[in-house]
């Protein structure tokens, strides 16, 4: 990674002692840290008060044990984990991810990312984020149900609505928000809906909270576009992915008249030339639950390919919204070379390093994912206003305060990188606008 500025380098240099082994954490604090040189010129009083290196170290990480009973009567173990990072701005927020690659470096990234998207809805929510190894695929119903009322028998202890806000991720759909929640109810013996985002409709969720990251991604995107005299119209697009984020990335994005040739999964992709089916994608993905190959069976004109990569499809938008890394710099080139022209993150850091590097120097538009999916957890914070105020909002009514949430969010990274002198780039401004609404919120409150 290239070195910092002088008045940061050494604050990195001690996240990376104090934090071995914790790859993805230490670069998600170099990729903020890259951008906060010209805030560090202008307000050496963050400085003198250590906001940057406090900003650094979660206010609480708590690690424990999962044991619960398979099908079969054996014993099994799985570890969690909750991150509450920053309170700042309010109760920490941030979802929960049931996945075998889960483990305290991947939780510590994307609670530290949570800080700072939080921070640009300009709701007053903090930023954490927590999860386990466990793997809920090939699981049965009964096995799930068993680990989600273990998982959350440890948990509730630190969570509650004045004070840390679980949602889902990864892994974690509704059913598991509904096991969690189930569980936090008969322990605690109260109907805290405000404790948990993400729930069933019936039960105190919030409209568009499934469509919502992935619409809002979208959203980020036809804002970028209009600021450089284009619309989503006529755009060919790839999306990687084909969990609940692509797949309501590729719902709004079909909606504005863009054609989305390609998606993916961890099987490979498909390549669709007159644009994804999504009633067959859904059917596929969401009601049966198999794999894209299935897509392409039923779908004549649709290939799949399961070598290569994705991002070798021609498009001029791109929206990686799977996983971490999964964009490379040798991808990036790629998409540089067929002419994509803007590149938006719908997952958190699905970008690497060099990646981000490449499609910077080619002038091509980069969204960093803390801007543009932002959605989720803003449609999350709006649930939360909805169960305060035991209410509940239209379908309509939700989306378009996400749209202004969304729009507003691109104003302020615009804004924000233009006050900075550095015009255009998204990067800076989110985190430069972020950081800053954090960090006089941590001044104001004092050492603690």
């Amino acid at each position: 990674m290239a070195t910092l500025d002088d008045r940061l380098q050494h604050v990195y240099d001690k996240v990376i002692r104090r934090n071995p082994g914790e790859a993805e954490f230490h670069q998600a604090v170099h990729e903020v840290l890259d951008t906060l040189a010209p805030v560090a010129a202008k307000h050496p009083h963050y400085a003198d008060a250590a906001i940057i290196p406090r900003l650094c170290e979660p206010e609480r990480q708590i690690i424990f044990r999962v044991p619960w009973v398979d099908d079969r009567g054996e014993v099994q173990i799985n570890r969690g984990f909750r991150v509450e990072f920053n309170s700042a701005l309010g109760p920490y927020k941030g979802g929960l991810r049931f996945h075998p690659s889960v483990y305290l470096g991947i939780v510590k990234f994307l609670g530290f990312e949570q800080i700072f998207k939080n921070a640009l809805t300009g709701l007053p929510i903090g930023g954490a984020k927590g999860g386990s190894d466990f793997d809920p695929k090939g699981r049965s119903e009964g096995e799930v149900m068993r680990f989600c009322q273990s998982f959350m028998t440890e948990l509730y202890r630190h969570v509650g609505e004045y004070t840390d806000i679980p949602a889902g991720d990864i892994g974690v759909g509704g059913r598991e928000i509904g096991y969690l929640f189930g569980q936090y109810k008969r322990i605690t013996n109260r109907y805290e809906s405000g404790v948990f985002t993400g729930k069933g409709l019936t039960w105190g969720g919030s409209q568009v909270r499934t469509e919502a990251t992935g619409y809002g991604t979208v959203f980020f995107v036809q804002e970028m576009l209009r600021s450089r005299g284009e619309e989503l119209d006529g755009k060919r697009v790839v999306v990687s992915g084909s969990g609940n984020v692509a797949i309501y990335a590729i719902e709004k994005l079909e909606s504005l008249g863009a054609t989305v040739v390609a998606c993916s999964d961890s099987g490979g992709y498909v390549v669709d030339e007159k644009g994804i089916d999504l009633d067959l994608l859904k059917e596929v993905k969401l009601g049966r639950r198999e794999r894209l190959a299935a897509y392409a069976e039923a779908r004549a004109d649709a290939d799949h390919v399961t070598g290569g990569s994705i991002w070798d499809v021609p498009c001029d938008v791109a929206l990686p919204c799977a996983t971490q890394n999964e964009l490379s710099g040798r991808d990036a080139e790629v998409l540089v070379r067929n002419g994509c022209t803007l590149v938006a993150e719908g997952a958190n850091m699905p970008c690497s390093p060099e990646a981000v590097k490449v499609l910077t120097e080619a002038d091509v538009a980069f969204a960093p994912g803390k801007a543009a999916n932002a959605g989720g957890v803003a449609t999350s914070a709006l649930e939360m206003q909805q169960n305060a105020s035991r209410d509940s909002w239209s379908f309509d009514y939700t989306e378009q305060r996400l749209a202004e949430i969304m729009a507003n969010i691109h104003q302020r990274c615009l804004e924000t990188a233009d006050e900075y002198g550095l015009p255009g780039n998204y990067s800076a401004g989110a985190n430069i606008a972020g950081f800053i609404q954090v960090a006089d919120a941590m001044l104001a409150l004092g050492v603690i």
